[in-house]
């Protein structure tokens, strides 16, 4: 006899809409924090924004136009946005107009 992935009581609808957030919450409703550090980075400055709430497909393209403005690199990790370099005020300037109300964490 043949066993086959037929799974009778799995709700396919989570496993599917994995990748987006449970709650969506209008974009000028989130906290958005933009933050410049040096810490455990050997001495290079880093741009962290946390609390965009996007799916990993939205965070890169989101990432991608924000490298393109800002003239460096960056990554995703998890739930945050790293950029290279101070680009605090570029970052801000961006998500502003995205329709992001970002506020700057740290000094």
């Amino acid at each position: 006899m043949i066993k086959r992935n037929w799974r009778e009581f799995n709700n396919s609808v989570s496993e599917t809409n994995a990748d987006y957030p449970t709650s969506i919450t209008p974009k000028a409703n989130l906290i958005v924090r933009v933050q410049r550090i040096k810490a455990g980075k050997k001495g290079k400055t880093v741009t962290l924004i946390k609390g965009l709430e996007l799916n990993q497909s939205e965070a890169r393209s989101i990432l991608k136009k924000m490298k393109s403005r800002c003239g460096t690199g960056g990554t995703v990790k998890e739930d945050l946005i790293e950029l290279q370099g101070d680009q605090v005020h570029a970052v801000m300037n961006f998500l502003q107009t995205q329709g992001y109300q970002p506020k700057q964490a740290g000094g």
